[in-house]
């Protein structure tokens, strides 16, 4: 059995093992793949293994071996389901793996805009301190949590565990989700701390929104000019979801005139981004590369799941299957 990992080096950069793969295979692990080369290093694998190279139907149609393409991450619009299908090649994904890393990367990002830690470090380093008449200063006003509203959008594992953590601070939590089940499932754990509420109700009430939602036709774009009119003047904005769930340009212009105070996301539209990317340009926006998922033991868990995928389909029965 050959299993081909196109791009490895997200997932492993060298600090965990493929040993368990080695273990269930020809192992073949690339760190990276350009484009010019997926299809001669795919050829003639059994087994393929993406993180962000997509499988479309025109590629699919081209592997005549290939048996079973997992992705190594949750979300899986990389793959052509539906050819997949037609061809009997099983497709897997990885759910919840990143759930308590996520999560605790919003708040990371939420108290970076309440009390700018980095920038007064930052300060303070350069010799602003020392040069002080008092004994504190701050550059920026600084932010309790406690007692305002956290509207989460989307309420799947990771909304409900940024909605754990906001309870914590003392955050009045509101909530939006399409899935009345979710609803159902979370009124039975936390019924007097969570309020559900219409989106345009979520907007008009939260002081913070925090974006969990997946990429689909109908979220895409969903934070644009006309949706943040509906919001609280001074909201904060975190997105750990997905880049295209924001109107960039929208949420610049939103920044500048202060109606939003402050946006910090870990995902944006096209990734890396260009240069002249508008919310690069604000000095109200926090941005970081990606990596809400990317601790150490969130990847160690990535890759067991994944080695239990591969497992489950040799053994005839997959798990996780998206097809």
């Amino acid at each position: 059995m050959k299993i081909v990992v196109l791009d490895g080096h997200a997932v492993n950069p060298g600090d965990l093992s493929w040993e368990p793969l080695k273990e269930l295979g020809e192992l073949e692990v690339y760190e990276r793949t350009p484009e010019e080369k997926i299809m001669e290093r795919a050829e003639g694998a059994d087994i393929i293994l993406t993180n962000k190279i997509e499988f479309t139907a025109e590629r699919i149609a081209k592997l005549p071996n290939l048996k079973y393409i997992g992705v190594q991450a949750t979300g899986y619009n990389i793959v052509a389901l539906e050819a997949a299908a037609e061809k009997g090649i099983v497709v897997t994904n990885v759910p919840a793996y990143s759930t308590d890393s996520v999560a605790q990367f919003v708040f990371a990002l939420t108290l970076e805009i309440a009390h700018h830690v980095g920038e007064h470090n930052r300060v303070v380093k350069a010799g602003k301190w020392s040069k002080a008449e008092d004994f504190c200063f701050w550059e920026y006003p600084l932010i309790e949590l406690k007692g305002k509203s956290m509207g989460i959008i989307g309420y799947g594992n990771i909304g409900q565990r940024t909605a754990e953590i906001a309870l914590a601070f003392g955050l009045k939590v509101i909530v939006y989700d399409r899935s009345p089940a979710k609803k159902i499932a979370a009124e039975d754990i936390m019924t007097a701390q969570i309020e559900f509420l219409e989106l345009e109700e979520l907007y008009d009430k939260a002081d913070i929104i925090s974006l969990h939602c997946p990429l689909t036709k109908e979220t895409e774009g969903l934070i644009n000019q006309a949706s943040i009119s509906k919001m609280k003047d001074g909201v904060i904005i975190i997105n750990t979801a997905r880049g295209g769930l924001i109107v960039e340009e929208d949420l610049k212009t939103a920044l500048d005139n202060g109606k939003v105070y402050g946006a910090a996301v870990d995902v944006l539209a096209n990734e890396p981004p260009s240069q002249d990317n508008p919310l690069l340009k604000s000095d109200k926006t926090i941005i970081t590369p990606h990596i809400a998922w990317a601790s150490k033991e969130t990847r160690q868990r990535l890759l067991d799941i994944v080695v239990e995928n591969i497992k489950s389909f040799i053994n005839g029965q997959p798990i996780n299957q998206v097809n």
